[in-house]
């Protein structure tokens, strides 16, 4: 059998979500680790930031998917991505991620990057980003997802600080749209 026929029939019939059942932060939180490869990494030894890109990408799908309990999600966006500091060959790179916000059918995930030099047992933080996702029903049309519920105040806390970056990321795709609409017409 083709690997790819495997996929598709696994997930012919997507499962059915409690969508009244809401989840905490806890609920879906992951860390993925890698040890960086000369494969990974420029003549300098530094890892390319697209491979710490990829890696933060499968990372927090994996959060998503969690969430949502759907096995199809896509990135709709990258809010933003900040590189703080290099990862090198030898170092293991831990993306330690998190549900910060749910919307009706869109999450937003909390990303930070670590790199750890194993001889040294130095951690040092090399990245933080936040990624949102949307869930897709079997038509890949956007599908509702779960809500998420504060399990403790300090996950009240994170999720409100989410809402208020949301709020102000829309604000300034309405000002961007209008800019748009005004260059547009004239």
């Amino acid at each position: 059998m083709n690997p790819f026929d495997r996929i598709f029939t696994r997930y012919r019939n997507f499962p059915e979500v409690d969508l009244t059942q809401g989840r905490s932060i806890a609920y879906s939180r992951s860390t993925t680790r890698r040890i960086m490869e000369l494969i990974d990494a420029n003549g300098h030894g530094n890892v390319h930031g697209g491979v710490i890109m990829r890696m933060v990408d499968e990372a927090a799908a994996i959060v998503a998917i969690k969430h949502c309990q759907s096995p199809t999600v896509v990135t709709a966006r990258v809010e933003r991505f900040d590189f703080l500091a290099p990862a090198f060959i030898g170092d293991v790179v831990s993306v330690h991620c998190a549900m910060h916000y749910v919307g009706r059918t869109s999450m937003e995930v909390g990303v930070e990057v670590t790199a750890e030099d194993l001889i040294s047992r130095e951690i040092r933080k090399i990245a933080s980003s936040y990624v949102i996702y949307v869930a897709l029903d079997e038509n890949r049309k956007p599908r509702q997802v779960p809500p998420l519920v504060p399990a403790d105040e300090e996950e009240a806390k994170i999720i409100e600080h989410a809402r208020q970056r949301r709020l102000r990321r829309q604000k300034i795709d309405e000002e961007f749209k209008q800019l748009q609409r005004e260059a547009d017409a004239q």
